[in-house]
């Protein structure tokens, strides 16, 4: 695995750590504990996407699997957003794990448009 990819990996399992952290620490409220656990499992899925994604079979195998990543990623962000904005958990709480996940988002975008574009120029 190159270093991009020891870093990923290692950054995913940080991410899903962070969400198990926070979801550890919400209130015990109903309303709090849904969301959490929704979060808990989008959350610490992006990086079983990632793992998955290195043992893909094909390009085309690796981006889906990178773009269930993305999923998941965009729906973490959806539920930290409605714990911020509910007033459930500070927002100022929740800024180093949005940053992380805008960033993580952002890499993977970057991955599967490099692979896209890699079968693109084979095809030319």
């Amino acid at each position: 695995m190159n270093r991009m990819g020891a870093d990923l990996k290692t950054r995913t399992k940080d991410f899903a750590l962070a969400i198990i952290r926070l979801y550890s620490a919400l209130p015990k409220r109903a309303e709090a504990q849904v969301l959490g656990h929704q979060l808990l499992r989008s959350g610490t899925s992006v990086g079983a996407h990632y793992r998955e994604a290195q043992r893909a079979k094909s390009d085309a195998d690796f981006i889906s699997k990178i773009e269930g990543g993305l999923q998941e990623l965009e729906e973490s962000q959806y539920w930290l957003e409605l714990l911020g904005e509910s007033g459930l958990v500070e927002n100022q709480q929740l800024s180093s794990i949005k940053k992380e996940s805008n960033e993580l988002l952002a890499i993977f975008v970057s991955i599967v448009n490099k692979i896209k574009s890699r079968g693109k120029n084979a095809k030319l």
